[in-house]
């Protein structure tokens, strides 16, 4: 029974979400219910492909990646997939008319992981960026306003703008990892064996430029949507504040998180907001 595969397909998408993201899965459920599903099965498209690019070793990535595209359009052609993932995204792209246009930018993004180590400019960085965060953020949009162009358009730079700043504070979280294990730096302008406050400070009033535009789409956003963009805006918030405290050295050195009982505290405070309808 194809309804029954289908359910199974959105539930692996959850799955995927629920184990790779805590703090994004957090974000999902506390939007409606009528739109959950259709964001775990964009993130778990997204993850999939992000996962064959960061961490696949040892195996044919190009390859990969290069057949995971060619069974996505197999799957939207068809209308099914035997890969859940694709199957339920599929289902999600066509509902609310989901451009290609991001798909393939995105895409292109993260083939760029394979091949690209060093963005030497601001043309090269906001190019990644766009298409591995800010198009995964007009993605969700899409579903947000249930596909209604209109609204798209007038939310779409706002969207973009908070893809971006997740993005560029994932960048700073992970400064260790991408450079020492991916061998990567997206910091136009940085060298990272000499990474200092400076550098930091410059990255850090960059992002929270972009979370002031975001925030100003946030609170315009539809009832379903609002409360869950709030909650992971008010984590990425909290955690680029715990970057901005913690000396240079340290973020080259450990991956800075945000406590669990830290989490839960930000998730009471965004729940008041948005009940005392702050936002």
């Amino acid at each position: 029974m194809k309804q029954l595969f289908d359910e199974v397909s959105f539930k692996c998408s959850k799955l995927v979400t629920k184990n790779y993201s805590t703090s994004f899965s957090l974000a999902v459920y506390m939007l409606s219910p009528s739109i959950r599903d259709a964001i775990y099965s964009i993130y778990g498209f997204v993850r999939f492909a992000d996962e064959i690019v960061d961490s696949f070793h040892g195996f044919d990535k190009e390859d990969l990646i290069n057949d995971f595209e060619k069974e996505y359009y197999k799957s939207y052609k068809a209308g099914i997939s035997l890969n859940p993932i694709l199957n339920s995204f599929q289902h999600t792209v066509k509902e609310y008319n989901i451009g290609d246009d991001l798909i393939q930018a995105f895409l292109k993004s993260m083939k760029l992981d394979l091949v690209k180590s060093d963005y030497n400019n601001k043309e090269e960085y906001n190019e990644y960026i766009y298409g591995s965060a800010d198009v995964v953020g007009l993605m969700c949009l899409k579903v947000f306003v249930k596909g209604n162009n209109t609204r798209y358009e007038q939310l779409k730079s706002e969207a973009m703008r908070l893809g971006s700043a997740f993005q560029k504070v994932n960048f700073l979280r992970d400064l260790k990892d991408d450079n020492l294990v991916l061998n990567r730096n997206y910091f136009p302008g940085v060298d990272l064996n000499s990474f200092d406050e400076n550098a930091k400070t410059a990255i850090i009033k960059e992002i929270e430029e972009d979370f002031a535009i975001a925030y100003q789409g946030i609170v315009k956003l539809p009832i379903e949507a609002k409360f869950g963009v709030y909650t992971a805006f008010v984590y990425y918030r909290k955690l680029l504040k715990k970057l901005k405290n913690t000396p240079c050295h340290e973020i080259g050195n450990a991956r800075i998180r945000v406590s669990n009982y830290t989490k839960a505290g930000l998730l009471a405070q965004s729940f008041v907001t948005y009940k005392l309808k702050l936002v």
